[in-house]
C-alpha cells in the first residue's frame, strides 16, 4: 500500500468513526456517501472491506504524539477548525469512549469503527457496498 493509499484509507477511516456522532467533518471532508465510499475503497473493487474500514493504520495516524492514546487536539487536528453546529473532537471522542478517560484507546477505536461496520453491512456479507454505506451515511447509532 502507497502512502498516498494509507493516508487516503486512514482519513476514510476516521470519516467513518465520525460518522457515528453525526454529520462529519473528516479531514477528506467527504459530503456524500460516494465520496466516503471512494475514500474508503482502497483497493477499488467496489466494496469496503472490514480491512479497508478497520486498518491498522488508522489509529496510528490519528495519534500524533504516538502515545497509543487519541485525545481531542490531536482528533481537531485531523478534522480542521471547529465548524459551527458540528460536534467537537471531545463530543466524538465521548462517544466511543468506554472507559471515560476522554481519549481512545485502540481498542475503543477499533471498537466503535466494528460497531458501525456491522450495523452498516445489511447483508451480513463482510463487506459494504455503496447502497449500505449510503443507506447509513450521516445516521448516528446510540452509544
Amino acid at each position: 500500500m502507497t502512502i498516498g493509499s494509507l493516508c487516503r484509507c486512514s482519513a476514510g477511516i476516521l470519516a467513518m468513526l465520525l460518522v457515528t456522532t453525526g454529520t462529519c467533518v473528516a479531514q477528506a471532508r467527504s459530503e456524500t456517501a460516494a465520496e466516503r465510499f471512494e475514500a474508503l475503497d482502497a483497493n477499488r473493487d467496489n466494496v469496503v472491506s472490514k480491512y479497508e474500514y478497520d486498518s491498522d493504520a488508522a489509529f496510528a495516524v490519528m495519534d500524533a504524539n504516538h502515545n497509543n492514546r487519541i485525545s481531542s487536539s490531536e482528533l481537531q487536528g485531523l478534522l480542521g477548525p471547529q465548524e459551527d453546529g458540528h460536534p467537537s473532537a471531545a463530543d466524538r471522542i465521548g462517544v466511543a469512549d468506554v472507559n471515560g478517560d476522554k481519549e481512545l484507546s485502540d481498542d475503543e477505536l477499533r471498537r466503535a469503527l466494528e460497531i458501525r461496520f456491522n450495523w452498516l453491512d445489511t447483508n451480513r456479507d463482510g463487506n459494504l457496498d455503496l447502497p449500505e454505506m449510503t443507506s447509513g451515511f450521516g445516521v448516528r447509532i446510540l452509544h
